[in-house]
């Protein structure tokens, strides 16, 4: 591990509902929660202003709905959220030829490489002025993390959010995460978490001193070996450059062995919309959905089907996962379940009925996995779509936002990012004067009326200058 504090990492703050606000004069300093709006939506993002309700990413959209019922409830724009996060990574390339996106809004930076930084005080001037940089150019926030490994790096900028740096300096790392909750680390989750406390073991701290042997016969050879380097700190992964995603994935490990083949069944349904989340969240789709089951003998069964284009649509996944379940014998017991998608493309919206309709090749075999961050569903209604949140024209009436439709209605907001906050009229669904419409750029505020987490003026803008997406 290096000694300097020299990777950074980048994670702009409720990225997504950061973005809404910006662009909505309505929703400055207000709860605004993005994700899918349907009956199995779940929450993408959630501003500051609704956290204070306890409304937080992957939360089911209903619990949100009663946790903060009057907020604002937005299906994402990802390509509007994708431009906008372009540049925030032309900014951090100008640092590095080593950057590392995890998402549309985060990032690993290796400030060495770049001969941008070598010791602790050129590491938090780069820091600074990225931050700096950010708001002038995107007028949103970003919490900086800088250290001497990834972990540690990831780590800092949890601690510095919301708009902040925090920098851990070198030989300081043990005496930090001692404290912690193991779920501090990376790839302990609910199952490896609860697994580690029936065992005595609730922070970093007791993972080091419960030593390398033990937490091997807990958690297995990789994991044990991996989650003790972890506690001492230890992490030699490099920044990898504009690494590409092969594939999708997520997967659930049992503690009991699942028997009941009805509960297998729903347990693939449910992996497969949170494949769906992720894939949404990356601002991808894919062709081909693969099933992996790891039966009660350690014994591992991949199948793949590959579409003739590519789907984030949640209905296609699961159904094709469902039907590969079906080519697998789960007799004996499940221990291991996990719903992928490869052959990724760029987030489109795709004629889903013609992929669902199309031949499909059924195959058996390994598949790479991976598993970028993030987050949510979108479905709609069948007939004309006003996604709340999207953009809209009025011939009569400019541009303006959807607050919200049903029983034949649309509910329009119209404001444009550097106006006042707009009056609200209500249309026909099949009104003929107003269209679906591209997002505006957005405007920097002055300072003094910034929209960022907590209020503060440190997320405004300077001046008034237009952002085009």
């Amino acid at each position: 591990m290096r000694t300097a504090p020299t990777i950074l990492h980048l994670d702009m703050d409720a990225f997504f509902a950061s973005v809404e606000q910006a662009s909505k004069p309505s929703l400055r300093g207000k709860a605004v929660v993005v994700g899918g709006l349907g009956p199995r939506g779940v929450v993408a993002t959630a501003s500051y202003e609704a956290r204070v309700f306890g409304v937080h990413s992957a939360l089911p959209m209903a619990q949100a709905r009663r946790l903060a019922p009057n907020a604002a409830y937005l299906v994402p724009r990802f390509g509007f959220y994708r431009a906008i996060s372009e540049r925030v990574m032309e900014l951090l390339r100008a640092l590095s030829p080593l950057v590392e996106p995890l998402s549309l809004d985060e990032a690993f930076v290796d400030l060495e490489a770049g001969g941008t930084a070598w010791d602790e005080r050129s590491a938090r001037l780069a820091g600074v002025k990225l931050r700096a940089d950010i708001r002038a150019v995107t007028g949103l926030t970003g919490s900086v993390g800088l250290a001497a490994s990834k972990m540690l790096a990831k780590i800092a900028s949890e601690q510095a959010k919301p708009d902040g740096l925090v920098m851990i300096e070198p030989g300081t790392e043990r005496a930090m995460l001692g404290p912690m909750s193991v779920r501090t680390l990376p790839g302990v989750g609910p199952a490896t978490g609860d697994h580690l406390r029936r065992a005595g073991i609730t922070t970093v701290e007791e993972i080091a001193e419960a030593g390398e042997d033990e937490l091997v016969r807990l958690l297995g050879k990789a994991h044990g070996h991996g989650l003790y380097a972890m506690a001492l700190a230890r992490d030699d992964r490099p920044v990898v450059a504009e690494r590409e995603a092969k594939s999708v994935s997520v997967e659930d490990t049992y503690d009991v062995d699942i028997h009941d083949r009805l509960r297998v069944g729903l347990e693939v349904q449910r992996l497969a919309d949170r494949c769906v989340r992720r894939l949404r969240g990356a601002g991808l789709s894919g062709r081909t959905i693969v099933l992996k089951v790891r039966r009660y003998d350690f014994s591992t069964r991949t199948r793949s089907e590959t579409l003739r284009g590519p789907t984030d649509d949640p209905g296609v996944i699961r159904e094709a996962a469902a039907r590969l379940l079906d080519s697998v014998d789960t007799t004996g017991g499940v221990r291991l379940l996990g719903v992928g998608v490869s052959g990724l493309a760029d987030y489109t919206q795709e004629d889903l009925f013609a992929q669902a309709a199309g031949e499909r090749a059924v195959t058996e075999g390994p598949v790479e996995e991976h598993a970028p961050a993030p987050v949510e569903e979108q479905p709609e209604p069948a007939e004309r779509r006003w996604p709340a949140g999207h953009d809209v024209r009025h011939t009569g009436f400019g541009h303006g936002w959807v607050q919200g439709s049903g029983l034949g209605r649309v509910t329009v907001r119209f404001e444009t990012p550097d106006s006042e906050p707009g009056r609200v009229r209500t249309f026909r669904v099949d009104d003929p004067e107003l269209e679906p419409a591209d997002p505006l750029p957005l405007v920097l505020r002055d300072p003094e009326g910034g929209h960022g987490p907590e209020g503060d003026d440190d997320s405004g803008g300077v001046g008034l200058r237009s952002v085009a997406p």
